[in-house]
């Protein structure tokens, strides 16, 4: 066997591809593209180590290999692995490399096994690090900080014997009353792009292969309603949804998975359309698809059978099942003459051409003496830049050292797992981490008192807390305030066959937010609303520090709170960040990466709509309570009209300069987020929207210093979707805006023509 083409190094990988596929038999291909087994069923705790199962071995024996294992290092309530059972840092590389030599050591052609891991925000693995979730990423607008963490979770992973990180990247919030809202970069194609390939970049130094979730358009099923229709067209889904992919597949990602979400009549993994007229042909992606968990057995309402469900998922472009029970039998599909052998060798050549460049052929094991970076200092990093100031009535915040007595109040004031999201893993035991409450504590002056109280339960009426809270209050200098929602799951979570959550009532769950957790009504709970009206009815002066999943629609609060901080999942040592940015050791960076609405029923208001110059509801404002790109900060900055360097371009030669000087005006020094959107007046091949983001740039000013933003315009920050769904610069006038948000712009007219 060592003589065999597929095992030479040295030659090239569509050749050893081929050698190695026209050695296999029907069943080892089939074997290849299955990934049907839980990780986590793999093994079993044996005194101080681990032991493969006899489970895993009959797996491996009745295909004669296994594409991929998903999940070995997967912990967390619905797969039921803790510290008791688990594997932890020290266990990873020897036990993925104990699977890895009984594949090769004991099939035929000793094809090595991918360990496909979900990296959510950070590896979900006992000892894995957790990052604040996407939304705050997203509000960070610092693809180079996120590509530093990625590129470090990447490393982790690997040096645990990971391959493959699962991560959410593609889909955008359109609806905030989705659960999944806090997976999401954001709202806008533009700013999901810079950062999804900061992803793949970071992961790609670290030799890791990533799969981009979810493809396509899962943001945008009606009602926010999870797995559920969507309503898109062929151009809301390339003009938004498509835009994060585009991005990822030019920076290398390995692969996509297929969204649970139907498109035009079909589920994504059954669609032909999406998944290669449009993904391989299109946009010339030559990596793997993946399917959803179990999503091909739903297929079999519509084939009536599971063979027929596997093959019309591979028929349309699926490559790589995920636990489902219909790709097993992809043989008697075969046999059927449902699919040709042909189109399963395609897919099983990517599978393999994906194990040939990540070297598993050459070197299955993990490396030896490699160690996983810190990447708890990267993690809090993403959480201080994320912590965006919503309101201010300019004499409450920075905290002033002449407090002498602060009332930390409120049910997310001191709960690290309310804090770091969904898809985390159980945290050790007695590790560092940082609640509000303890980030408080720690910054605060040495002879302050704080005075601590959750005041109400996270979700339900239940006010029994509220009088010890408002006698908190009562005697402190300011309150704190610290509100939002959960995603956190417990042992007594119900969980669909996926792992999504099944919850049917936020009140005995008590989550607000996650998969498969999706709100009607985004508003803050009627418990959370009521101690913050008690509290402010004190007049002690209130700060509401918001850790949330998911934009909350969020009341009037001018005379209620003398300050509004969002701090999205913030992670581990999110506390610590908060209380920087509360104590005035770090300004409030983050910007709004999605649009917080009034209420439900105004829904939608992300803030690239298109643009009908609708005047608004008669009984409320059709406006965001804050808008896309929102932020404000400590000092006060001034924008001047942006300055373009030609008036008039032509489609052939699009490129010129704008520049646009911002100037701090106040006393401390601030990191602006200049942002640059376009604007069409005329012309172009379909209605305009409002606006869309194209740009930005950050800008650090000490107090009185100016500088110009400069942006270098081309045909990617002009071009447009044509009619027939491309994308080209096309003549017509446009308004080039910069300003500190979506709703603060000031523009200079551009003719292209």
């Amino acid at each position: 066997m060592t003589g065999h083409l597929y095992r030479d190094p040295a030659a090239p990988v569509a050749d050893r591809v081929r050698d190695l596929l026209g050695r296999m038999t029907l069943t080892e291909k089939v074997g290849q593209v299955n990934q049907r087994m839980y990780g986590w069923h793999a093994y079993e705790r044996d005194g101080d180590g681990h032991r493969l199962t006899g489970a895993f071995r009959a797996e491996v024996a009745a295909y004669g290999g296994m594409g991929a294992l998903y999940g070995l290092q997967r912990a967390d309530a619905w797969s039921g692995v803790g510290f008791a059972d688990g594997i932890t840092a020290a266990d990873g590389a020897r036990v993925a490399g104990s699977v890895q030599r009984h594949v090769v050591e004991n099939t035929r052609l000793g094809i090595p096994v991918l360990f496909v891991e979900e990296v959510p925000h950070g590896h979900q693995a006992l000892d894995g690090t957790v990052l604040p979730v996407n939304l705050a990423v997203g509000a960070t607008w610092d693809p180079g900080l996120y590509e530093a963490a990625a590129a470090a979770v990447g490393a982790e992973m690997r040096a645990r014997g990971g391959h493959v990180a699962l991560v959410s990247a593609l889909d955008l919030v359109r609806d905030p009353r989705w659960g999944r809202a806090e997976e999401c970069f954001g709202e806008d194609p533009y700013l999901a792009a810079r950062l999804t390939e900061a992803l793949v970049r970071g992961m790609r130094t670290a030799d890791v292969a990533v799969v981009l979730k979810h493809f396509a358009g899962q943001g945008a099923t009606v009602g926010g309603r999870n797995s559920a229709a969507t309503e898109l067209g062929a151009r809301e889904l390339h003009e938004i949804h498509l835009a994060a992919a585009r991005a990822g597949i030019r920076a290398g990602a390995a692969g996509v998975m297929a969204a649970y979400n139907e498109f035009d009549g079909l589920p994504c993994v059954a669609s032909r359309p999406l998944l290669t007229e449009l993904l391989r042909e299109k946009l010339e992606f030559d990596g793997i698809v993946m399917a959803d968990g179990t999503a091909v057995d739903r297929l079999v309402r519509l084939t009536g059978d599971p063979v027929a469900a596997g093959a019309l998922a591979l028929n349309a472009g699926c490559d790589l099942s995920l636990w489902d029970a219909c790709f097993p039998r992809l043989a008697e599909a075969v046999a059927q003459g449902l699919v040709t052998e042909r189109t399963l060798d395609t897919a099983v050549a990517r599978v393999l051409t994906l194990k040939f460049r990540l070297g598993l052929f050459d070197q299955p094991s993990p490396r030896a003496g490699e160690q996983p970076y810190d990447t708890s200092e990267l993690s809090e990093r993403i959480a201080r830049a994320s912590i965006t100031l919503l309101a201010h009535d300019g004499g409450v915040l920075p905290l002033a050292p002449s407090i002498r007595r602060i009332a930390v109040l409120g049910p997310n004031a001191d709960s690290i797992a309310q804090q770091i999201g969904d898809y985390t893993a159980p945290q050790r035991p007695g590790s560092h981490h940082v609640t509000v409450l303890d980030g408080i504590r720690s910054a605060a002056p040495p002879d302050t008192e704080v005075s601590h109280a959750p005041g109400c339960d996270l979700v339900g009426g239940d006010l029994s807390g509220v009088p010890e809270a408002v006698a908190l209050a009562a005697a402190a200098d300011i309150a704190v305030l610290v509100l939002g929602g959960s995603s956190a799951r417990s042992g007594d979570t119900s969980f669909d066959t996926n792992g999504a959550a099944v919850v049917t009532s936020a009140d005995s769950a008590g989550m607000t937010c996650g998969e498969g957790v999706d709100l009607a009504d985004p508003r803050l709970p009627d418990g959370q609303l009521a101690l913050l009206d008690a509290v402010a009815a004190t007049g002690v002066p209130v700060v509401v520090v918001l850790v949330q999943g998911r934009p909350h629609a969020l009341p009037d609060l001018s005379g209620t709170a003398g300050a509004v901080l969002s701090a999205w999942y913030p992670g581990p040592w999110g506390g610590r960040a908060v209380a920087d940015v509360l104590f005035g050791a770090a300004g409030p960076e983050g910007r709004l990466p999605v649009s917080i609405p009034r209420s439900a029923a105004q829904l939608p208001v992300f803030y690239n709509a298109k643009d009908h110059g609708y005047r608004g509801y008669v009984d409320q404002p059709a406006t965001a309570r804050y808008a896309f790109g929102h932020g404000l900060s400590y000092t006060t900055v001034a924008f001047e009209p942006p300055r373009l360097s030609r008036a008039r371009v032509t489609p052939d030669d699009p490129t010129l300069t704008c520049r646009v000087t911002v100037r701090n005006t106040g006393e401390r020094p601030v990191r602006e987020t200049v942002q640059l959107y376009l604007r069409r007046l005329s012309g172009g091949s379909s209605w305009p929207r409002v606006r869309e983001l194209r740009g930005f740039a950050r800008l650090d000013l000490r107090p009185g210093e100016e500088a110009d933003a400069v942006f270098a315009i081309d045909a990617g920050t002009l071009a447009s979707v044509t009619r027939d769904l491309g994308l080209a610069v096309e003549p017509g006038e446009l308004m080039l805006e910069t300003g500190p948000s979506s709703a603060a712009t000031q523009g200079a007219r551009l003719v292209i023509g």
